[in-house]
């Protein structure tokens, strides 16, 4: 696996990211969603292929992404040996408020 440093930090990332859009409880975002034992084969064979760079939202299937990565990731790796990138979606009465991000 091929490595690059994160933006003018010292953190390396692989240069392979796994999308974790399809991680998550079906029936809350796609058709496709895969569950909690499918994600954590999935995330185990990207670490076993060196990926080290995955990413994520809180809006991926109502926020079960999230969680079923960080459940797959605490179970086979340590924590500082991965990246994980995040986005977060803004409740419509919180928009732009710290509590909504911290949410």
């Amino acid at each position: 696996m091929e490595y690059a440093k994160l933006g003018n930090t010292d953190i390396e990332v692989s240069k392979l990211c796994v999308g974790c859009m399809s991680f998550g409880k079906a029936g809350t975002m796609h058709a496709w969603t895969v569950d909690e034992a499918a994600t954590e084969e999935i995330v185990k064979h990207a670490l076993d292929l060196g990926i080290n760079f995955f990413d994520t939202a809180n809006g991926y299937s109502e926020g079960t992404s999230e969680e079923y990565l960080g459940r797959a990731l605490k179970k086979n790796v340590s924590r500082d040996k991965v990246v994980i990138a995040s986005k977060f979606i803004l409740i419509p009465e919180d928009f732009l408020q710290r509590r909504s991000i911290v949410r």
